[in-house]
């Protein structure tokens, strides 16, 4: 039964696509968003428009951002020679809170995953290699503890070890199977901390 007309529903579907959001959340985010006063509602609808238009790939690390390198890739003091891969944007935001790690990124945007077609080719392997030619005196490799994530970094390892870089691998602060992005920042710090060589 169609109880709120069409507008109504189809706002509440395209909420419902978004992740972690369920039909009842997606209603009650539709009626704040119905709530709220126009000219915040259009200031949303412009930030999500604007976001989609001018956000692009960090030429350098490929994270996320509307510039042509990222805040910490342009940043003086930052130290080029050591570079942390991560799977995703939001893995690399998570290491930034904690506010200890002075290097830079490299953003793989997925991990190795065959059951999902995922290979080495659609991940940003081969940018990362690129990158490896210049002076780079340390990888460290800061994927999940997923069985992906433990895949793709043993196979970076054995890639960039004949380039004679040093390679090693967050230690086992982060819990098994548990994401980045949702760690605390002392436990992410005590991971980055005792990392060990590959």
């Amino acid at each position: 039964m169609d109880i709120y007309g069409g507008e109504v529903n189809r706002l509440i579907e395209e909420l419902s696509h978004l992740p972690g959001i369920g039909s009842r959340s997606a209603q009650r985010i539709a009626f704040y968003i119905i709530g709220m006063p126009e000219e915040r509602a259009m200031a949303l609808s412009d930030a999500i428009v604007n976001a989609k238009k001018n956000i692009k790939y960090c030429k350098e690390c490929f994270t996320i951002t509307d510039k042509e390198k990222c805040p910490v890739c342009s940043a003086a003091g930052r130290d080029h020679k050591t570079i942390m891969v991560v799977e995703s944007s939001r893995d690399m935001a998570a290491y930034e809170r904690t506010g200890k790690y002075e290097g830079v990124y490299h953003v793989l945007h997925g991990v190795i995953n065959p059951s999902q077609g995922i290979g080495p080719q659609e991940i940003k392997l081969k940018e990362l290699m690129v990158r490896l030619r210049g002076d780079v005196d340390e990888l460290i490799i800061a994927t999940n503890s997923s069985v992906e994530g433990e895949a793709t970094a043993m196979y970076i390892s054995k890639l960039v070890k004949p380039a004679g870089v040093k390679v090693s691998r967050i230690a086992s602060g982060v819990p098994v199977g548990g994401d980045l992005e949702v760690t605390d920042e002392v436990t992410l710090t005590r991971a980055l901390e005792g990392r060990i060589e590959m």
